[in-house]
């Protein structure tokens, strides 16, 4: 039933939305793609897809058509006729930029992410605001395709397979392979064109802010950032430069359905990322310029947590389900898999809502909330208040230019039994939990839903509390995720984060040291006291021996890496036991074991 057949008979709907970005569940289309496709035929399918997606086809013979283009386009969407003097005036302060490399990079995508209201001085002196792309109503953006595009002002001669602009700039660009061909050499002839010709002319092409590589088979999409950290680091040494192409590559990522099925195939990832409403969500909404000029574009399984967050708040008002748990939910993202990126969209996207007063984020821990703050800076600075003391989380609730705030759920208990009356409990507020474990099931949780009155309640976390792991202490109603916190809204598992290669894999080396015939049933061995000879002083002097033994070649300490701007020796450890007086005893033993010995053959051990 259509929304106009649905009011013809007097049912409304309660809630309207936009589409989603992230395909909820996608089935590939039938076709056969088994047969030999030249690089020529993958080209021209794509663009016959691009135009039946209502992408218009444009051809230009020069930098010049290029730039009128650019002009009638931005005409278009800013409902403005420049004159001469005006478009030149205006395409040289504020298109065009030639501060050269990466300055040069990240001054246009910051333009285009951040400063993509512009300012035109009227040949009359007066000031007007002319918008690069339309963040509001995304729909209003033009898109065009073209291909074979030539540049000849390069340091060679030139030949681009598929740019996709916005508006006349050239903000997405497709390298293509034929079917067969590994895909890291379309991201290898990328580098080639940043070093040759990206550069050459006006440097429109400097505009692009996402790139797409594709041998019809295997398709993945990275950030124009992750393009240029390759073209610098490949500068470097010949030994360098391997690692460095392939710890690039690494950043690229690939499609997928909400479900996080991938979507690999060109046929099937042009249908979803490059439909209209998805690719230009993406270029407005689901990108992030860091204060250390690095554009993250986020992944599908991020962008599909965000939205059935903001889902659930825009259903939930509708239904007068606020201060509810079926006003809220959590989201099920492994460790690694960028959850802080999700939580701060999430937040600053939730803080633009119509209605929403406040978006507080909760963390359990006062490094945790050092750490988030950290971060959420590092993703815009200054986009979020931190607190020191209750009372100072007081007067950022208090101010009502302080849009998201994080605080520790310890100091938010303390607020809230402090404030019996406060008027943000029957304010429009948004509470996120950041690692929704256990530890927040308890009172202060019960204190803080009792005291807010018109919340919507979320969590993240990578593990969830489920009813068979639950245990039996504490609030009989609240030993669940999904009864303190919701419906469980998204999820990305560690088998995802692997099959992705978004975190490492497991490698598991198991040494038994204590052997029993797999016949022996438990209740015949009761009586052994398993504990005693798993702390037999022989046992741990030899476990304790193994582990000094083989700790370089486990940790790699004698190898090294770079962390940031810092070179590391090796990687730390974690050593865990069954109980307080195993770690005990272990400790002693370390300690044992390595009197006498020198600063460059002694291990570290912390209790």
């Amino acid at each position: 039933m259509t929304i106009r057949e649905a009011s013809a008979v007097g049912v409304e709907p309660v809630v309207l939305t936009s589409e989603s970005t992230v395909v909820g569940l996608y089935e590939p289309e039938e076709t056969d793609r088994a047969g030999y496709q030249s690089e020529a035929e993958l080209e021209a399918a794509f663009i016959r897809q691009l135009q039946a997606q209502a992408y218009e086809y444009v051809s230009f013979a020069s930098e010049d058509e290029l730039v009128a283009n650019l002009r009638t386009q931005l005409e278009a969407l800013n409902d403005y006729s420049f004159t001469n003097e005006e478009w030149k005036r205006f395409f040289a302060q504020s298109i065009r930029t030639r501060s050269g490399g990466g300055d040069e990079i990240a001054e246009k995508t910051r333009r285009i992410q951040e400063d993509h209201v512009q300012t035109l001085i009227r040949d009359n002196g007066e000031s007007k605001n002319i918008r690069l792309i339309d963040k509001q109503h995304i729909h209003n953006n033009r898109l065009q395709v073209t291909n074979q595009y030539v540049v000849d002002t390069g340091a060679h001669h030139t030949r681009y397979d598929v740019t996709v602009f916005v508006n006349g700039l050239p903000l997405v660009h497709i390298e293509l392979k034929r079917r067969g061909v590994p895909i890291r050499e379309a991201f290898n002839q990328i580098n080639r064109y940043q070093r040759d010709s990206f550069w050459a002319g006006a440097g429109l092409f400097g505009y692009v802010q996402i790139f797409v590589i594709s041998n019809g088979t295997q398709t993945k999409y990275y950030s124009n950032t992750t393009r240029f950290d390759h073209v610098t680091e490949s500068t470097r040494g010949k030994r360098e430069s391997k690692a460095a192409n392939s710890d690039s590559f690494e950043f690229t990522s690939w499609w997928s359905d909400a479900a996080n099925k991938p979507i690999t195939d060109l046929v099937d990832f042009t249908r979803t990322f490059f439909a209209k409403h998805t690719l230009l969500a993406l270029l407005t909404r689901y990108c992030v310029f860091t204060t250390a000029q690095k554009l993250l574009v986020m992944r599908p399984y991020q962008i599909a947590a965000t939205e059935a967050i903001l889902q659930r708040i825009l259903t939930a008002s509708a239904n007068k389900q606020t201060g509810t748990v079926a006003g809220g939910g959590y989201i099920w993202h492994t460790t690694g898999s960028g959850k802080t990126l999700t939580s701060f969209k999430t937040a600053k996207l939730a803080a633009g809502m119509e209605g929403i007063d406040k978006v507080i984020f909760v963390v359990d821990r006062k490094d945790l909330d050092h750490q988030t703050i950290k971060e959420y800076n590092r993703f815009a600075d200054g986009t979020v208040s931190a607190n020191q003391s209750t009372n100072q989380l007081s007067r950022q609730i208090n101010d009502p230019d302080t849009s998201i705030i994080v605080t520790t759920i310890q100091k938010l208990s303390n607020f809230v039994g402090r404030n019996r009356k406060h008027a943000i409990y029957t304010g429009h507020v948004v509470l996120i939990f950041d690692e929704c474990h256990r530890s927040q099931f308890g009172d202060m949780h019960t204190a803080i839903t009792k005291a807010f009155r018109n919340y919507h309640l979320f969590g993240f976390t990578g593990t969830p509390i489920f009813a068979a792991n639950s245990g039996s202490s504490g609030n009989v109603q609240l030993r669940t995720t999904e009864q303190a916190f919701g419906d469980q809204l998204h999820t990305y598992t560690i088998v995802d984060a692997i099959r992705d290669k978004n975190v490492l894999p497991f490698r598991i080396d198991y040494i038994d040291t204590i052997k029993m015939p797999d016949a022996v049933r438990d209740a015949e061995i009761s009586a052994i006291d398993t504990e005693r000879a798993l702390l037999a002083p022989e046992r741990l002097a030899q476990v304790v021996g193994y582990i000094r033994e083989h700790f370089d070649q486990k940790t790699r300490r004698n190898s090294s890496y770079t962390l940031g701007q810092k070179r590391v020796l090796g990687f730390n450890s974690l050593f865990a036991t069954a109980s307080i007086r195993a770690a005990r005893a272990y400790y002693m033993e370390f300690k044992r074991q390595q009197e006498g010995l020198g600063p460059d053959r002694r291990l570290t051990v912390g209790i």
